[in-house]
């Protein structure tokens, strides 16, 4: 028999051990298709799913999904008003990781709340109870063979005026990047990323991608709104598209699992359910 005939046999004779061999889990338990996975989102109102009578204010988890590819689903959990503590203390970590399933992910982004102190409701310390409560989601992501992604607070709307971006969050990104090293997770800078991403865009053209509104366009804000944390659409797909970045950067989704990383996705795309 020539070599090539032997490593065609040698292939076929393979081939049963190989497919005996595929995890149940990537089948969804002996289906045919890989099962989907699902990116379960922790955290506040910059990330939330917003309905018509909030229109057009924004989170990223709404735009989260133009960037996944087949076989990513997300499940947004993030809910206004919400630091690492309150989260937790609603019961809502706990119908979350109710969801979770092996080879899942869970994307953690807290601090805008966390920073209000004088809330003992909401409040944490950077270095103590924010990372003690931020460890909480881990170990509960970890319990359930899922990967926690430790996300920083993404940046406000906050210009020198010199025009120079200007961070907000004090010591709770630092606090974050420190854990994740000492927990060995990993971490999407989205902090730094959304500070630079305001900086080249400046006070003006950042305007556009904050929830600023005139009297009069928008109903559900009569008099208008300057709002420089919440998001219109066209900053939630930025930021989403950010955060999607990150997690190839960052070796968490590979390049398969992602799509239009470079492609125009419009802010009319998003749409607002009724509540």
């Amino acid at each position: 028999m020539s070599l090539t005939r032997r490593r065609t046999a040698a292939a076929l004779l393979a081939l049963p051990l190989a497919l005996s061999a595929t995890p149940a889990l990537a089948h969804g338990g002996g289906g045919h298709r890989p099962r989907t996975r699902t990116l379960h989102i922790a955290g506040d109102s910059t990330a939330a799913q917003k309905y018509a009578d909030a229109a057009p204010e924004t989170g990223w988890g709404m735009a989260l999904p133009f960037f996944l590819g087949q076989g990513l689903t997300v499940a947004n959990h993030a809910m206004n008003g919400r630091s690492s503590k309150s989260f937790i203390d609603e019961g809502r970590l706990t119908t979350l990781l109710d969801g979770v399933r092996p080879g899942d992910l869970v994307l953690i982004q807290f601090g805008h709340n966390d920073e209000k102190t004088e809330d003992p409701a909401r409040g944490t310390d950077p270095y103590t109870t924010y990372q003690e409560y931020l460890r909480r989601y881990v170990e509960g992501a970890r319990a359930r063979r899922a990967e926690p992604v430790l996300i920083t607070p993404v940046e406000r709307r906050r210009f020198a005026e010199d025009g120079t971006a200007k961070p907000t969050h004090g010591e709770y990104p630092a606090a974050m990047r420190a854990l994740a090293s000492e927990e060995g997770v990993a971490l999407l800078d989205v902090q730094a990323l959304s500070l630079a991403r305001w900086q080249e865009l400046g006070p003006d053209g950042t305007r556009a991608y904050f929830n600023w509104l005139e009297p009069g366009e928008s109903p559900n804000y009569p008099d208008g709104k300057q709002d420089n944390t919440h998001f219109r659409p066209d900053g939630a797909v930025d930021v989403a598209r950010t955060t999607a970045r990150a997690l190839l950067d960052g070796g968490v989704l590979a390049p398969r699992e992602l799509r239009r990383l470079d492609a125009t996705v419009p802010g009319s795309r998003i749409t607002w359910p009724q509540a």
